[in-house]
């Protein structure tokens, strides 16, 4: 299967826009009181509600470091040839 060049372009954006969006949100979660047993930020042991976040994200960056390196292995792909 072949992308386009616009397609390539959309997963590495889609790539880049994930790893400028979830580690934001991973200091969010961090920092909200109900991610640890004593309501106080970092003190405590980590509650459910730390871990799952913490899966989602693992998760989704995982995801979209897949996407980011299937638009550039595309965008590769998509140059025209020399002659």
């Amino acid at each position: 299967m072949v992308l386009s060049r616009r397609w390539a372009g959309f997963l590495i954006l889609v790539g880049v826009w994930t790893w400028v969006i979830w580690p934001r949100f991973a200091v969010a979660i961090w920092n909200d009181a109900r991610a640890w047993s004593t309501g106080e930020i970092g003190q405590g042991s980590p509650t459910s509600f730390l871990w799952v976040h913490a899966l989602l994200i693992g998760a989704s960056l995982a995801i979209g470091t897949a996407v980011g390196i299937l638009g550039v292995r595309a965008w590769w792909a998509g140059r025209t040839p020399r002659t």
